[in-house]
């Protein structure tokens, strides 16, 4: 096994294809195809399937892909160490969040602090942002629970309330107009109801306490995400649900407290222990601790 058929085969796994691999490597799609070719004739292991002009990574290819992106990592922080003292912060921060309402004033005064960090910003269910935290897809993330697992660092950023809410037409007349909208699961359930998809904690937090309380909750849609809900929400499509942190503005929507006692959100800020010595993670969580904003 050498250096240079790694290097080949993580980067035709990362540009999906010999050619886009060679040229990223500034070699030609020959010499990319004969390094992978020798690492898996050197251990009689089929790394990627070829069908006309596609790849795919095989089990085997997959399980290795992992290992170089931990391989490459180690050596960037190398260089980063080495070189530490003569640079600043740069490059790719690739942060993963079940909502991203939390994390717009942190990241805006982060760039100012370090403009030359570029910041890749996705969503997910917390489910989703652990599993790409643990394929090395993303960096940092930001979750509903304070348990995700003994392999992540995590950082408590507090409990809010979840909430409800639904369009100002959805409700009776005497319903709208209090000035603070108070209701139940029991009396919301009466409505349709609008969820998130299963790996969910708000659809989890909600559907633990209607268990609790023995309240049947049969949901009338199910969204893959939380503007979809705001969105058919305010179309007067049902009742949604989201942490307090989350709710927002939003003119064509009412906030409904729910008088459940057990309805909190768990806020955690999290990273892959194993990746704690990497730059970029240790200059953004060292900025997140020591910041002043209201997350």
């Amino acid at each position: 096994m050498r250096y240079s058929q790694l290097l080949a085969f993580h980067n035709v796994a990362i540009h999906k294809g010999f050619s886009r691999a060679a040229k990223a490597l500034f070699l030609t799609q020959p010499v990319i195809s004969e390094h992978v070719r020798k690492l898996e004739q050197e251990y009689d292991v089929l790394l990627f399937v070829r069908e006309r002009k596609t790849i795919k990574l095989t089990e085997h290819g997959k399980k290795l892909f992992l290992l170089t992106k931990h391989f490459f990592e180690v050596e960037t922080q190398i260089d980063e160490f080495l070189s530490e003292s003569r640079s600043g912060v740069e490059g790719t921060l690739r942060i993963i969040v079940d909502s991203a309402h939390h994390l717009v004033a942190m990241l805006s005064e982060f760039r100012a602090h370090h403009p030359n960090v570029f910041i890749s910003l996705r969503t997910g269910n917390s489910q989703e942002v652990i599993e790409e935290l643990r394929s090395y897809n993303a960096d940092i993330g930001f979750i509903g629970t304070l348990s995700p697992g003994k392999d992540m660092v995590s950082t408590d950023l507090g409990s809010p309330k979840i909430v409800a809410f639904a369009a100002h037409d959805f409700l009776p007349q005497d319903t709208v107009k209090r000035d603070i909208i108070k209701m139940s699961l029991k009396e919301i359930i009466k409505y349709p109801v609008i969820l998130r998809e299963i790996g969910s904690k708000t659809r989890q937090k909600i559907e633990e306490e209607a268990k609790r309380q023995s309240i049947k909750i049969k949901p009338a849609i199910i969204a893959d995400d939380r503007e979809a809900i705001r969105e058919l929400a305010a179309s007067g499509a049902g009742i949604g649900f989201v942490s307090e942190t989350e709710f927002g503005h939003d003119k064509r929507l009412v906030k409904i407290e729910l008088t459940d006692k057990n309805l909190n959100m768990s806020e955690t800020l999290i990273y892959l222990g194993q990746r704690r010595d990497v730059k970029l993670i240790r200059t953004f969580m060292k900025y997140a601790l020591s910041s002043n904003i209201n997350f």
